[in-house]
């Protein structure tokens, strides 16, 4: 059922609390979306199948710059900085290099680290906000109508919320439970992969290389542990199918010449990659997110960055309509900005993992698409910009400035500060040539800030970083529409 109506408190939860969302999955999407909204105020239920501290085995290794911006705006970024491993270039194939080191950024690199880090820190963030954690809490379907949704928990009383998060992975549950399909296919077959200690230490952090119809790729873990991916293009066994330490090991050596002398494989398993999205982000009061909205090959390691991104843009939404400053239309917004970014993500991640297995005829293809990469500036920094999350902008409205919808990098702000640490309360934040004073009424949402330069431009920031409106020369007249435009 398609509804998009408020809800008051008491029809949800019988008392006059705010209203409650669920989120599913305590992933890095579930556990950033959770805090933003009791960072926020908004009473939140996190609901996990696993059992606290058990680990899912993600296959995710990398933080690109804008999710590295995101969580520099949760004030979390530099905790993880502190236990990746940065690299400022990512070489590719036939000579292609992307140098991340030009990077507009404060994060002007791929961060290498294990999904589980994230994790880390996200959920300290959420137990600190006040997210009601539930692990152990299966849950089997739910149900829509005008007031919320109740969502059905094996063995459990059934909850009660006014929206419901999807971020429960691939195989999603509340996916599922709204008839949302999961068109696509599978794009590589049988890959293996493992967590194992090297005898021998690669002379590279991140080491790939296609050989034939081989692919194999290394990343440390930081524990001593690498996490190696590969394949072969001659070996489509189901996934079922017991994976073997000589089988990484054989395949590794055609890869790369060598197999560092792996052993003592903690972890193995055998996967099939899938391309796949969901056509609707929202059903109803239902929302999906992560990886239960898109999947896609390991290329470029974008499936963690965009499900960040995803949570970043929805959170503030559902704070900002359940506490009644913004119209239910907003909720839609979600789909719209967010879907088209997670289809180009899906066509950028295959074209990396095509080109990179290329045979017979389609070498030349590739070799001429990394010579126009490396020798022609907007190409190069068009793809740097897509890998990195950096690139995207949302949808403006015509006659719009040209800043509107896109991101806006960590601006240095007088007084000392930057645009991310005045981000960090989850409010828009209005940065303008002079001093502003913010209304009382909106002081829990607005934060007035002043550019270092006598730069005249009046810019209105969203909670995710991106520009909500931008005006040059405006009046004190023209900021007070966009605030109640925009701000509520």
């Amino acid at each position: 059922m398609n509804t998009t109506g408020t809800t008051s408190a008491t029809s949800i939860t019988g008392t006059t609390e705010p209203p409650r969302v669920i989120v599913v999955g305590s992933g890095p999407t579930g556990l950033l979306l959770a805090g933003d909204l009791a960072v926020a105020g908004i009473p939140v239920t996190l609901l996990e199948k696993r059992p606290h501290g058990i680990s899912n085995l993600s296959r995710a290794f990398v933080l690109h710059a804008r999710a590295l911006e995101q969580l520099d705006a949760r004030a979390v970024a530099d905790d993880l900085e502190a236990v990746g491993r940065p690299i400022t270039r990512l070489n590719l194939f036939d000579g292609l290099t992307l140098d991340l080191g030009t990077l507009p950024s404060r994060f002007p690199h791929v961060l290498v680290l294990p999904q589980y880090e994230v994790e880390k820190v996200l959920e300290r963030r959420a137990v600190a906000a006040g997210v009601d954690f539930r692990n152990e809490c299966e849950v089997t379907g739910l149900d829509q109508d005008a007031d919320g949704v109740t969502v059905h928990v094996k063995g459990a009383e059934s909850l009660r919320a006014a929206y419901v998060v999807g971020a429960d992975g691939m195989r999603s549950v509340v996916r599922e439970a709204v008839g949302m399909p999961f068109p696509g296919r599978s794009a590589i077959r049988s890959v293996v992969l493992a967590d194992v200690l090297l005898a021998e230490q690669p002379e590279t952090v991140l080491t790939a290389a296609a050989v034939g119809d081989a692919f194999a790729f290394l990343v440390p873990f930081g524990d001593g542990y690498h996490r190696v991916i590969c394949w072969h293009r001659g070996r489509d066994v189901p996934d079922h199918e017991p994976v073997g330490l000589d089988e990484i090991k054989e395949i590794t050596r055609l890869a790369l010449g060598r197999d560092y002398g792996m052993h003592d494989a903690r972890w193995m398993s055998r996967f099939h990659s899938d391309e796949r999205q969901v056509p609707q982000y929202r059903v109803g009061r239902a929302f999906l997110a992560g990886d239960a909205a898109h999947v896609h090959t390991p290329a470029g390691g974008q499936g963690m960055n965009t499900g960040l991104q995803d949570a970043a843009n929805l959170s503030w939404k559902l704070a900002a309509v359940l506490r009644g400053h913004a119209a239910p239309a907003l909720l839609d917004t979600y789909q719209s900005e967010r879907h088209p970014v997670g289809r180009t993500v899906l066509r950028s991640s295959g074209a990396i993992v095509r080109l990179a297995m290329a045979k017979g005829w389609q070498l030349p293809v590739r070799a001429a698409l990394a010579t126009a990469l490396n020798h022609l500036p907007p190409a190069r920094r068009r793809a740097i910009g897509q890998v990195t999350g950096i690139g995207y902008r949302y949808p403006a409205p015509g006659g719009a400035h040209p800043l509107t919808g896109a991101r806006v990098p960590d601006l240095a702000l007088s007084g000392g500060g930057r645009l991310h640490e005045a981000l960090r309360d989850g409010r828009f934040v209005l940065v303008t040539p002079g001093p502003y004073d913010v209304d009382p009424a909106r002081a829990d949402r607005l934060t007035a800030a002043r550019w270092t330069s006598d730069r005249r431009t009046a810019l209105l920031v969203r909670p995710d970083g991106y520009a909500a409106w931008a005006a040059e020369d405006a009046r004190v007249a023209d900021i007070e529409q966009a605030l109640a435009a925009h701000v509520g």
